[in-house]
């Protein structure tokens, strides 16, 4: 059984309310402040990205990333002042609420680019998958700590992968290949976080393998064909370009020109050809730290990086001081699941990763990033 910082005093912290004074005590300062130049830093990049999308307003989509900002800000503050011992009772209702959103998607979804994973509201058009990257992770965090003493029994690894493994399918079909393996990634760094034994992740380990042969190469060589054509075709340009057609490779190949063209310190916001000629689909979105990178070059594209790097750093000390296995968990699911995240969009945008869609965090332009 794992044994958390503070595990002694979680009897007594549970009877608590949480105090504004004793919540502001409990922030890890460096962590807020790397938030917060991470902020400021995608702000900066999303400024000099989109100067040129809109004729004579040059500021609409950075105007438009401070509002959605300022709000994720308040939200922030407000979630800091619930009591955690809170979404850990309520996990079922967190759960339920989640997957019925996503599954809303189908019904009254809205459709872009092959795709149906918005739901349009009237003046606010929002991706309900984006929110299940955090409330799926509290979800499944309080079920693991409800189950404590049976981390070890497979009841409870099976359980866990039963309620992962649905909003991932959810996900999925939609289809977004990309955010359902974020939440794979997540679902994994939760089960190792709680202790679940090494054969337990071993044996799932091998059905994920296993898994992902059938999709990529059992299926097809049967007839049985899982992802759409135009996921198919990444996968072909990735793993042999030989194969891949020019019109297939084109936005991977742009993207890789885009990042070269910023060299050491950038060609700034109105020197970036690839960017404002549109030679870069999905410039300010899928492939929004290759534009980065053109303007603000290899400097700017470090001291991003060092940014993230400083986030998920003192993410993953938040797990070894965790109070409890809940707290832990959270920590864990939502530390890998951003790592995972940011590894492989700014992996895609030079090559070493395949394009499947993932948006970076806080710089791709949307206000649930």
């Amino acid at each position: 059984m794992l044994e958390y910082a503070g595990s002694q005093r979680a009897g007594r912290r549970e009877r608590e309310a949480p105090h504004l004074l004793a919540v502001v005590r409990s922030f890890d300062w460096l962590l807020v402040v790397g938030l917060a130049a991470l902020l400021v830093v995608g702000l900066w990049g999303i400024g000099g990205v989109t100067s040129h999308d809109v004729p004579g307003n040059p500021n609409y989509y950075l105007d438009r990333q401070i509002l959605y900002a300022a709000v994720g800000g308040i939200a922030l503050v407000a979630a800091a002042l619930v009591d955690p011992d809170l979404y850990r009772r309520y996990w079922r209702v967190i759960y339920g609420g989640t997957v019925g959103l996503i599954a809303i998607v189908y019904l009254a979804g809205h459709a872009s680019f092959g795709s149906t994973r918005w739901i349009n509201v009237g003046f606010f058009t929002f991706q309900p998958s984006e929110f299940g990257k955090l409330l799926v992770v509290l979800a499944l965090a309080g079920l693991l700590a409800e189950r404590q003493q049976a981390i070890g029994e497979w009841s409870t690894t099976l359980k866990a992968l039963l309620f992962g493994v649905l909003p991932v399918v959810l996900v999925f079909i939609q289809p977004d290949l990309g955010t359902a393996l974020v939440y794979l990634a997540a679902l994994g760094a939760m089960l190792f976080v709680a202790g679940t034994p090494w054969r337990h992740l071993g044996t799932l380990g091998t059905i994920v393998v296993l898994l992902v042969a059938t999709v990529l190469w059992i299926g097809p060589a049967v007839g049985v064909q899982f992802l759409k054509g135009y996921q198919q075709a990444r996968l072909t340009c990735f793993i042999d370009a030989s194969k891949c057609s020019a019109a297939q490779g084109y936005n991977q190949k742009q993207s890789q020109i885009t990042v070269g063209a910023g060299q050491i310190g950038g060609v700034g916001p109105n020197g970036s050809s690839q960017v404002n000629g549109g030679f870069l689909p999905a410039h300010s979105t899928d492939f929004a730290f290759a534009s980065y990178a053109e303007q603000r070059g290899f400097i700017g594209a470090v001291v991003l990086l060092a940014l993230y790097l400083l986030v998920l750093w003192r993410g993953l000390r938040v797990v070894t001081v965790a109070r409890d296995l809940f707290s832990a968990a959270v920590a864990g699911g939502i530390v890998v699941a951003l790592f995972f995240q940011i590894f492989v969009n700014v992996g895609m945008t030079m090559g070493i990763a395949p394009i499947t869609g993932i948006p970076l965090p806080f710089v791709s332009v949307g206000g649930s990033r």
